[in-house]
C-alpha cells in the first residue's frame, strides 16, 4: 500500500528567519493521522535565511540527521564538533544523554535549504556522538547509495537505530526499484524534481508511505533527488 502525503499538505510554520514544512506533526503542528512511520519522527524542510539561524538549543535521546539541499549551514555543539554542511554532506547527530548545538546560515544573500530528519533511537541514554560524510552526488545517479544505517555498512554513517536511508538520482526516463522485506515498511521523500512510483505522481516535497509493498518502482519525469527510508 502507498499513501501519497502532498507537500502542500504538510504542517507550515513561517518565522521570517525560518520557513519550515513539517510532513509529521512537530512543535505547533500536530495531526494525529501523521505522527510519523515506524520510527522516522521526523521530516522538516526548512529553508533559513541569510544571516539566520538556530541559537544554541537542546536535544537529548534523537538520532538527528541533516541533509543539505542548497547552500552552507554551520553547525556547532557542546561535543566540540564545529563544521559547515553542504550539498552532499550528511550528518548525523546522536544527542543521547544531552547535547547542545546551534545551525547558522551566515551568507548574507543566500538562503539555506536543508532536510531535518528525526529517528527515534533504539537506545536510551547513549553517549553523543556526531558524524558527517560526503556523499558525492554523481554517485548516486541511477542506483541507491546507503547514507545511513545501523552498522555503517557499506561506507554509510552508523545510527542507533534499525533503519536504513538511501539516496538516489533519476534522469528524466530514468528508473529503479527497491525490494522491501515482508516485514519492513518504509517512507520515500521527494527532496526535488517529479518522480513517478508506480500509478503516483510526485514534485517536490511530496512523500510516500509504504506499508506491505513488496516492490517499488520508480522513474524519474525531471531530474529527481529521492530519499527512501526502509524501517522496521
Amino acid at each position: 500500500m502507498l499513501a501519497l502525503r502532498k507537500a502542500e499538505d504538510r504542517g507550515h510554520a513561517d518565522h521570517g528567519w525560518l520557513n519550515s514544512y513539517h510532513t509529521f506533526s512537530f512543535a505547533g503542528y500536530y495531526d494525529p493521522q501523521h505522527l510519523g512511520v515506524s520510527n522516522l519522527r521526523v521530516i522538516n524542510d526548512d529553508t533559513v535565511a541569510p544571516n539566520g539561524g538556530f541559537a544554541t538549543h537542546g536535544h537529548n535521546d534523537m538520532e538527528i540527521i541533516s541533509y543539505v539541499l542548497e547552500g552552507a549551514l554551520e553547525h556547532r555543539d557542546s561535543m566540540g564538533t564545529g563544521s559547515v554542511i553542504r550539498p552532499g554532506d550528511v550528518q548525523r547527530m546522536s544527542a543521547g544523554t544531552g547535547v547542545t548545538h546551534s545551525e547558522y546560515n551566515h551568507s548574507a544573500s543566500e538562503p539555506v535549504h536543508f532536510l531535518q530528519i528525526w529517528l527515534q533511537p533504539n537506545a536510551l541514554g547513549v553517549e553523543p556522538s556526531y558524524e558527517q560524510r560526503h556523499f558525492p552526488l554523481q554517485d548516486r545517479r541511477g542506483h541507491w547509495v546507503l547514507l545511513v544505517s545501523p552498522d555503517g555498512r557499506d561506507g554509510s554513517i552508523a545510527a542507533h537505530q534499525d533503519a536504513l536511508m538511501f539516496g538516489t538520482l533519476l534522469a528524466p526516463g530514468e528508473t529503479l526499484d527497491y525490494r522491501f522485506d515482508a516485514t519492513r515498511c518504509g517512507y520515500l521523500h521527494l527532496a526535488r524534481g517529479k518522480l513517478q512510483v508506480g500509478d503516483a505522481v510526485l514534485e517536490q516535497g511530496d512523500g510516500l508511505k509504504i506499508m506491505q509493498q513488496e516492490r517499488l518502482e520508480l522513474k524519474g519525469i525531471e531530474d529527481a533527488e529521492v530519499l527512501l527510508f526502509d524501517l522496521p
